[in-house]
Formats: C-alpha cells, sequence, structure tokens
C-alpha cells in the first residue's frame, strides 16, 4: 500500500539506557508501537499547615512535583512471522529479545551479581547495592525525561506452537526523577533541568486568558 509523499514521519518514543556518569548510551530501545494514551500524575510537594504548621508557609513549595507516568506498550511478531526468511528470529524465539531487552532494565547484571557474591564470600562487611543504568524516558524531542522503573507487568497474549511468545502487552509505571532525587551535578539531574526548562518555555507560549473569559472586569 503507497502512502502520501508529503505524509509525516512517525516518531517514536522508547527507552534509553545510560551511563550514569559519563553519559555514554549502553541501549537504545524503541517502542514498537506507540501508545494510545500516556496517563501523567503530578504530586504537589508544597508546605503544609495541618498540625499546627505556620499558616504563612502555605503558597511555599519544597521542590518539584513528584511525577509519575504509566502507559501500555503492545509488542507483536504477527507480521515478521508472515515472511519467515526475512524474520529468523522472530521465528526461533517469538518477541523474548524485544521482553527480555525490557526486563534486563530492572536486572542487576549476572557480573554485578557474582562480583558481589564473591565479595560476601571473602569476608566483606558491607557491599554496597549494585548500581543500575540511568533511564531515560524519551516521547518526542520535548520530552527526555530521566526516570526510575517502579511498575513493571506483562501480559503474554498469544504463543507460537513451541511456546514462544509472539504477542505480549507491557505495562510500565515511572517516576521522574528529579533533582530533589539526584542533585544538581548529576546527569540525571542536568537532563532533568532541561526537562523542565523546556516545560516553562512551552508555557510561555500558551495564550493569556482574559478576566473577559470569566465574565467578569478584575479581582478587587
Amino acid at each position: 500500500m503507497s502512502t502520501f509523499p508529503n505524509s509525516p514521519k512517525l516518531l517514536k518514543g522508547g527507552i534509553v539506557l545510560v551511563n550514569p556518569d559519563s553519559g555514554a548510551v549502553q541501549r537504545i530501545i524503541s517502542l514498537q508501537y506507540n501508545p494510545d494514551t500516556l496517563t501523567r500524575s503530578l504530586q504537589i510537594q508544597g508546605v503544609s499547615a495541618d498540625g499546627g504548621g505556620d499558616r504563612s508557609e502555605i503558597l511555599r513549595l519544597k521542590g518539584p512535583p513528584v511525577e509519575t507516568i504509566k502507559l501500555d506498550a503492545e509488542i507483536d511478531a504477527t507480521d515478521q512471522l508472515e515472511f519467515p526468511d526475512q524474520n529468523t528470529n522472530a521465528v526461533e524465539v517469538g518477541i523474548h529479545p524485544q521482553l527480555a531487552a525490557l526486563e534486563a532494565i530492572v536486572y542487576p547484571t549476572s557480573e554485578q551479581l557474582q562480583s558481589n557474591n564473591a565479595l560476601s564470600k571473602s569476608g566483606t562487611l558491607e557491599i554496597i547495592p549494585m548500581q543500575s543504568a540511568l533511564t531515560l524516558f524519551i516521547w518526542s524531542k520535548n520530552r527526555i525525561i530521566p526516570v526510575r522503573l517502579t511498575e513493571f507487568s506483562i501480559t503474554e497474549e498469544a504463543f507460537d506452537p513451541n511456546l514462544n511468545p509472539i504477542r505480549a502487552k507491557v505495562s510500565l509505571g515511572l517516576r521522574v526523577l528529579s533533582v530533589n532525587d539526584v542533585g544538581f551535578e548529576a546527569k540525571a539531574g542536568s537532563l532533568y533541568m532541561i526537562y523542565q526548562q523546556q516545560k516553562e518555555r512551552l508555557a510561555g507560549l500558551a495564550p493569556n486568558g482574559s478576566f473577559a473569559n470569566f465574565g467578569i472586569k478584575g479581582i478587587s
């Protein structure tokens, strides 16, 4: 089927894993299909006057809101299986590779596990928790966001004769990492500041309303 020559290129959302110190890209995971919906929630970090607090502080903010993002991503190998000669991986293992790439985000590496096990056997009293890659959620050039995965579930919906999954839905919950979480000096902190500054720039493009919209002349 032909497409219109002037049709805009469809961009994809996805996840990029980078070294948390150097920012070197370790892996790029683009979503096969963009989710139809993206749910975002903001938990405002205000100063509360509950419990005898100072009411004069009620308009102050302690920091950026805690932002969470939820989405459902679909992975489907059906189309690839129609052309088995061109898609040998899909024929042999279905969508295992795509699922494994996402799941690996929340796993320490086997090398890290073996290293910590060796330290434990050698009598090391304090073992530092294993560091993961910095996860970036990318949803257009306006949203390049440092996040931490907080929810992860997979529903496998169809299988080939060898029980390899060939269709699945992955539900992800992401928590945006702000400077309150990582500080200003970390790579995640600098990326967060770019994200917030971009939000402020976009807010400046929104048209201003007027008191006439509310049916009033002003506030006295």
